[in-house]
């Protein structure tokens, strides 16, 4: 939340629009990606631990990191006074975390019962 009213209030007068759209997308991805991490700890929690959800968790932070990261980063070099530029090829490896995390979450759903933790199917 203070990240995206920096980037509203702050960053607005301070970067260029392309450069506040980057940093808009890294927050949007950061944002539907700890909500994909909040559904993957509360399947945890009620289905029980899985490897397939726990590498999920896993791919969703990476790719929030290098993702939403790199965005932030790339976005502000000019004010942080840095070149920064060799973040750019991080930036699709996080998207590519991105997918496999999702794609770890379809996994599990096509391979998992129904019923929560000690329950019958």
């Amino acid at each position: 939340m203070a990240l995206g009213a920096f980037g509203a209030h702050s960053l607005k007068l301070a970067l260029e629009p392309y450069q506040l759209t980057a940093f808009e997308t890294g927050m949007r991805y950061q944002f539907y990606h700890t909500l994909a991490l909040l559904a993957v700890a509360m399947l945890i929690s009620v289905k029980g631990e899985n490897v397939l959800l726990k590498y999920s968790g896993y791919f969703f932070t990476a790719g929030i990191i290098f993702f939403s990261g790199s965005l932030y980063f790339l976005s502000t070099q000019e004010i942080l006074k840095a070149n920064l530029m060799w973040l750019g090829p991080i930036t699709p490896l996080g998207g590519l975390c991105f997918m496999i995390g999702w794609l770890l979450m379809v996994v599990y759903a096509v391979k998992s019962p129904l019923s929560p933790k000690g329950g019958t199917t």
